[in-house]
């Protein structure tokens, strides 16, 4: 069984779903989970969780995700995309009067943090029925704004109607609505025209695997050279060692006294460390408590057999 993440580039046509699905059919195995939805027609990296490794879902899906997307002006639909059906269209005297200037100060003016609305297309849950699928079923319901953070956001290129901007955003942060509330704001109307993942976290699209390539290593026997063990994504929390007599606590995922640290010098208060036997098998991650003078255990992660 392999133990880790895989970094996956998602094509078009796919949603996340099918990705697991048809890895689970590639890797022939069951424990597979991914990190984060991507729309059936966006592209990029989608982080996918295997084994052992299936305990990070939930930890990713709290990292910065960068995209790439190209907004179209003068256009608003139902998905706040343009595959869905056309509410407004700008007249050409909207759009003429748009200058360069007056966009890009409108879209850098969301840089930081911002009300957001999610979309009705959205797996969103309202009542335990999914956002989406109300939506098709023709109704709209309230939806409370969510606080989102976009960290950065840099205009690549702009040839009015169409801005292509790089943004890297908080979890929750639907580039969709971004779009669409900036034609909102200049009046004009927005939606999204192309989206790409280009990052999560530590996982680049540079290095992201196509399902076809994922199968040609499978052929080679390879896919274990391109699953990253979990411990690798926790680079920011120090390396621990503990004494042989920690291992039980540790299999059983329980406190360590500060008195079984091989190191010398003691963690500091609530420092986050990966633990390791001395054999340099990774554990999980625990929180040191000064006070108490032990470590505890956050999450762990024993690989599966």
């Amino acid at each position: 069984m392999y133990n880790g993440i895989m970094n996956v580039y998602k094509e078009a046509g796919f949603t996340s779903h099918d990705v697991v699905a048809k890895l689970r059919g590639i890797c022939k195995q069951k424990k597979i989970g991914h990190t984060g939805t991507l729309d059936p027609d966006a592209v990029g990296v989608l982080p996918v969780c295997f084994g052992s490794g299936t305990k990070l879902c939930d930890m990713l899906t709290d990292w910065d995700k960068e995209y790439i997307a190209v907004l179209r002006l003068g256009v608003a639909t139902d998905t706040q995309d343009l595959s869905g059906q056309v509410l407004f269209h700008a007249d050409k005297e909207t759009l003429s009067a748009l200058t360069e200037e007056r966009v890009r100060a409108c879209v850098l003016d969301f840089i930081g943090d911002y009300e957001q609305i999610p979309p009705m297309y959205s797996a969103l849950k309202v009542n335990g029925k999914k956002l989406y699928e109300l939506a098709r079923a023709g109704k709209e319901v309230e939806r409370p704004p969510r606080t989102v953070h976009i960290r950065e956001l840099e205009i690549l290129e702009m040839n009015i109607p169409t801005v292509r901007f790089r943004a890297v955003c908080s979890k929750g942060t639907y580039i969709r609505t971004l779009c669409h509330d900036i034609g909102e704001k200049l009046g004009c109307g927005g939606a999204m025209e192309a989206l790409t993942r280009s990052r999560v976290g530590i996982f680049r699209i540079e290095n992201a695997l196509r399902l076809s390539e994922i199968e040609k290593l499978r052929d080679e026997d390879k896919i274990s050279d391109v699953i990253i063990p979990p411990d690798a994504v926790f680079g920011d929390c120090r390396g621990v060692t503990v004494m042989s007599a920690a291992c039980r606590l540790l299999e059983n995922g329980n406190k360590i006294p500060a008195a079984m640290f091989a190191a010398r010098d003691l963690p500091r208060d609530k420092e986050r460390l990966r633990m390791y036997d001395e054999a340099g098998r990774f554990y999980g991650i625990y929180e040191y408590h000064a006070g108490a003078g032990e470590a505890r255990p956050v999450k762990m992660f024993l690989a599966d057999k």
